[in-house]
């Protein structure tokens, strides 16, 4: 039966006039209405300023990431975002690089400005690109004025402009990259953001004024600059910057092979998919890395003739392609009369007791530790002199080490050992250098949105480790999104700091992955539940991918079964080879 309302009792609200933010700690503040995330979030760091360990960036309004900016219009809950965490990073960056390209543009104008890629003290390097030189006493002056900028703490607007007046837009600035770009917009609004009289895009969100940003240096480097910008975890000082050699020549060849094949940016990928020109585009991008394995290949069997190399170390972050890239090395090797004996340091672990802890008491497995290194150094110095050895095996449900095969290496053959170590010197102490070869793999560049809208290699990874786990682990993207995090502590303190230990790189970035990820990637993302911390990291994912014209099935097809991106979608030949198998018992 229906409840009966007693309606003489029933008076016209009058609309509220304030509203409460409610934040973890179960502090309550009330504002009125459209009183921004910044006033709430200023209020609450000058109540409890002990729980504000750096700068503001951002917040989380129920669950979703909002710019200081941010009008509240009705009761929420909000999370602080700060500079020592990844989105917070990432939105000074961006605000950062408008400061930088508006000082630019103030001081030369119709000097265009191209963000190449970073640096891991926490930078970006930067080229002029219509310019022939560029002095120290003109980075001074960028300098000094950037600073102007920030003392007087300039507002950066934002509004919503027609995709037609974006356009014109762009194309009277002669900024080609962006016009190419938005013909992959669906909707026909863009929201951009102004300083001074500089409009321009940026795809996340923008802090609302200059005065944040309090923190950066500019450093003459290769005919360029780096615009270096504090990283999270020191988000109050500018690291010293080292001089990466490798890296450098790393991305010197990455440009030299995307201006061979006329793909300098997102948008000319996505002509050229539209176009169904992209076949050609794969072979030759896949042809340029079998020929980067095959110089290392011949390089190795040089210094096995010369110098003696009987053991190659391969490193490299999570989602690298270290498998199919050793696989295909292995190929590369017997090629030049080399026969590969992989060796799994998986099987090298230390009994689970012996096993290092973390500072929460729990089992460190990343930790150089976890490795019986005075067997693992024994048994290579062995294996190299020729001697019959009985390897480990581990028992990962048991937790110990336990008896394997026996082995006996020919002078002709090399080991490969892959793992995290790899270029740490406290791998291998007792291994005569000269005996060794180290190869860094990583996707070590990644095609930009455009000139100012970088797409970190980290993120390419990410998507990579998200499709591989959908696929053969079982993982949803929400669990892929909860891991990454303590994969990256991991990369930071095993792997990084090691890399210019290697005797080469290898980038494996492929110029037209992100066409090949985003169909497989953008439903897994979309699966992920709304107002939750993954849920944040997914739209950004989203975000950019949508700029990205995808691959159809059809042009899927035409990546090669060996090609390292098949370790991610699937389909790859070299899934169950295991290089040099039939030599290992004996």
């Amino acid at each position: 039966m229906a409840t009966q309302l007693n309606t003489t009792h029933i008076t016209r609200a009058e609309p509220r006039q304030t509203i409460q933010v409610t934040f973890k700690d179960g502090l309550v503040l009330e504002g009125p209405v459209k009183t921004t995330v910044e006033g709430f979030l200023k209020e609450a760091q000058r109540l409890y300023p002990e729980q504000f360990d750096s700068a503001i960036m951002g917040g989380i309004v129920d669950g979703r990431l909002r710019e200081l900016a941010y009008p509240v219009v009705r009761d929420c809950t909000l999370e602080p975002v700060l500079l020592n965490s990844s989105d917070g990073g990432r939105i000074y960056r961006r605000s950062l690089v408008m400061l930088m390209t508006t000082a630019v543009d103030e001081l030369w104008p119709g000097t265009q400005v191209s963000v190449r890629y970073a640096i891991p003290e926490g930078g970006f390097y930067c080229i002029l690109l219509n310019r022939s030189s560029f002095t120290e006493d003109e980075l001074e002056r960028l300098d000094e004025r950037m600073r102007e900028i920030v003392a007087a703490d300039d507002l950066i607007t934002k509004r919503s402009v027609s995709l037609d007046e974006a356009v014109a837009l762009f194309a009277a600035r002669q900024e080609e990259d962006k016009v190419r770009l938005l013909e992959q917009r669906t909707r026909n609004s863009l929201t951009i953001y102004g300083l001074h009289s500089r409009q321009d895009y940026y795809y996340g969100y923008m802090l609302p004024s200059t005065g944040y940003l309090q923190y950066f240096r500019l450093i003459s480097a290769n005919g360029g600059f780096i615009l270096q910008y504090p990283r999270k975890e020191s988000p109050t000082e500018l690291v010293p910057v080292t001089a990466y050699t490798k890296l450098s020549t790393v991305f010197n060849q990455a440009d030299a092979w995307l201006q061979r094949m006329g793909v300098e940016d997102i948008g000319r990928l996505n002509r050229i998919v539209r176009k169904n020109r992209v076949d050609e585009l794969i072979l030759v991008a896949e042809a340029l890395h079998e020929q980067h394995v095959a110089h290392i290949a011949r390089e190795i069997r040089q210094k096995h003739d010369e110098g003696g190399v009987r053991l190659v170390l391969i490193a490299g972050p999570s989602s690298s392609g270290k498998t199919t890239f050793s696989k295909r090395l292995a190929i590369q090797l017997l090629a030049h009369g080399l026969r590969p004996f992989t060796l799994e340091m998986d099987n090298y672990f230390v009994d689970r007791e012996l096993t290092p802890r973390d500072e929460h008491g729990d089992y460190d497995f990343e930790a150089l530790g976890t490795i019986n290194l005075s067997l693992f150094n024994q048994q290579l110095l062995q294996l190299m002199a020729g001697q019959d050895v009985q390897l480990p095996r581990f028992d990962f449900l048991a937790g110990r080490s336990e008896p394997g095969r026996t082995a006996h290496l020919t002078e002709n053959q090399i080991i490969i050992v892959e793992g995290i170590h790899g270029l740490n010197p406290g791998l291998v102490p007792d291994i005569p250098p000269d005996t060794i070869y180290r190869i860094y793999v990583s996707a070590l560049t990644q095609l930009n949105t455009d000139t100012h809208n970088r797409i970190p290699t980290t993120d390419v990874r990410l998507l990579r480790r998200i499709v591989r786990d959908a696929a053969t682990r079982g993982y949803s993207a929400t669990d892929t999104l909860n891991r990454w995090s303590s994969v990256r502590r991991g990369e930071k303190r095993n792997i990084f700091p090691y890399q210019e230990n290697a005797d080469i790189m290898f980038n494996s970035a492929l110029v037209y992955e992100l066409a090949a990820l985003r169909p497989l990637a953008e439903p897994l993302l979309l699966q992920v539940e709304p107002a939750t911390p993954p849920h944040i990291e997914a739209n950004r994912l989203l975000s950019f991918l949508r700029w990205v014209h995808p691959l159809s099935e059809k042009q899927t097809a035409m990546i090669p079964d060996t090609s390292l991106l098949r370790e991610f979608i699937g389909g790859s030949t070299l899934q169950d080879y295991h290089p040099g198998e039939i030599n290992h018992d004996q």
